[in-house]
């Protein structure tokens, strides 16, 4: 027995998050250091463990990049530090991805191992773009294959391959572009054979170069492709325009920064990549625990919550749900509602207009004056409890469940955020304060980019910085939202 960790060597699929295997999340849940490479959509490290390492080793054709003897080493090194390691590839790890290399060398040094699949490029990304690889009465096979020459120089035998019948997928070719298919005409393939060339497949960036054998090279050129691209060659093309589906999606090909709690992010971006756009986290604020000790209750008629927050927050600290059975309830917004539905609670009341004020206007009508109401709150929330008992006769509390505070950045790093988005989405004003400070009032820097509120309150701030409000949400939520950019 030894006291070395296990490395999974796991295949993360292409660029959609969700087409991540519920294993490889599972794994990537649990690993106390994630290895991963530069193929792999970032927003699966969201779902790693809060501690856990996160050690980047990209290739880009070893240029710049960590070369594979060294990531075996690396592997070898922290397993031996008894960490277990998700070495998260894109695509599958045996696909061309080198993932045999490292399980020798694991072997080697007598480290656990196990090997997860993950969704290859070679079907999926021509997918994700109207293409079959197979197709009855069109193609009955379909044959994968590098694009690079191996160390030696040696090169495919484009003798036997010009001769297959099948589709024919070459990962990593774009460099060779034109000797595969200078190899494949010189050796009998129809100049006419229909082509495909898939940039960012899978991803909102996903771009399709379409030709032929005999004009490819040249509609690649023009079309200035870049890797990460495969290429597909067959009859099989032909369908992309009858089978496309991706690019229809209503978000496709916009890229939409999310500005909230790092922990709440994932929600919204499943959603934005859901319609096919790309969804990118950089939080200016973080929500923290604040509730010592929840009140007597039996001094309360009334509660009201106005956010999901401020409902997670009171519930954990709750020690006996017969406690607020007296109290009438009253949410802000859906979100708030269903959190509380979650504790199998149905709230009495939620006004129409999702706002504050309006919550404590509604609770009127399920209480007495003098009834005393408490309000879970956030620190920065606009309620006025003075104002409200003055107004309705009633005893309105604060209680003030979480605290939202702002992150900040060096103004290069966001900038260099900033030109990765399309959309930049706010879904607070203190997420405004966080990003204006970081940018230090240079409201240059978003030229050109579209920014949505999911209110009027966020939209006054944003407007107070001299920034104009692209889209505001009709619904104040996320989905709200969403439906705005829509």
């Amino acid at each position: 027995m030894n006291n070395n960790g296990k490395v999974y060597i796991l295949g993360a699929g292409p660029g959609d998050v969700s087409l991540l295997t519920l294993k490889g999340k599972k794994i990537i849940s649990q690993a106390d250091c994630i290895i991963y490479d530069r193929l792999i959509n970032n927003n699966i490290l969201k779902f790693c463990k809060k501690g856990a390492e996160l050690i980047y080793l990209g290739k880009k054709n070893t240029e710049g990049g960590f070369i594979q003897n060294e990531i075996n080493k690396l592997l070898v090194e922290k397993a031996k530090e008894g960490k277990n390691i998700a070495r998260v590839k894109g695509g599958d790890p045996f696909v061309f991805g080198r993932g045999g290399e490292e399980i020798e060398e694991l072997i080697a040094n007598n480290i656990d191992f196990e090997i997860v699949p993950g969704i290859t490029s070679s079907i999926s990304v021509p997918t994700y773009s109207g293409i079959p690889v197979t197709h009855r009465g069109i193609a009955r096979s379909f044959h994968i294959f590098t694009g690079h020459t191996m160390a030696d120089g040696v090169w495919h035998d484009f003798s036997v391959i010009a001769k297959l019948e099948g589709t024919l997928v070459f990962l990593m070719g774009i460099k060779n572009l034109s000797i595969i298919v200078n190899d494949l005409i010189k050796n009998g393939k129809n100049p006419k054979t229909p082509v495909a060339i898939i940039e960012n497949g899978c991803f909102t960036t996903q771009r399709i170069t379409e030709g032929t054998l005999e004009n490819i090279v040249k509609k690649a050129q023009e079309s200035k492709i870049k890797p990460p691209a495969i290429t597909i060659i067959g009859d099989v093309v032909e369908f992309r325009n009858q089978f496309k589906w991706f690019e229809k999606k209503e978000l496709f090909g916009k890229r939409v920064m999310v500005t909230r709690d790092n922990q709440q992010a994932m929600e919204m971006i499943e959603k934005i990549e859901e319609l096919g756009g790309q969804g990118k986290s950089l939080p200016f604020i973080s929500i923290q625990d604040n509730i010592e000790k929840i009140p007597e209750l039996q001094e309360y008629k009334g509660i009201l919550f106005n956010s999901p927050n401020g409902v997670e927050k009171f519930m954990d600290k709750l020690d006996d749900i017969r406690k607020i059975a007296h109290l009438k309830i009253g949410v802000v917004g859906d979100k708030t509602c269903k959190m509380l539905e979650k504790y199998k609670i149905v709230p009495d009341f939620m006004p129409k207009e999702y706002t504050i004020d309006k919550l404590a206007e509604k609770v009127v009508e399920f209480t007495e004056e003098n009834d005393k109401i408490l309000m879970v709150t956030s620190d920065i929330s606009p309620e006025n409890c003075q104002e409200y008992g003055k107004k309705y006769n009633r005893v309105f509390e604060k209680m003030v469940a979480y605290n939202t505070k702002k992150i900040k950045y060096d103004k290069l790093t966001v900038e260099k955020e900033l030109k990765e988005v399309d959309i930049i989405t706010f879904l607070s004003s203190s997420a405004v304060d966080g990003f204006m400070e970081s940018i230090e009032f240079d409201n240059e820097i978003l030229k050109g980019l579209k920014i949505a509120s999911i209110g009027p309150v966020t939209s006054k701030k944003i407007r107070d910085y001299g920034l104009d409000v692209d889209y505001e949400a009709k619904k104040y939520n996320i989905q709200g939202v969403i439906d705005s950019i829509k």
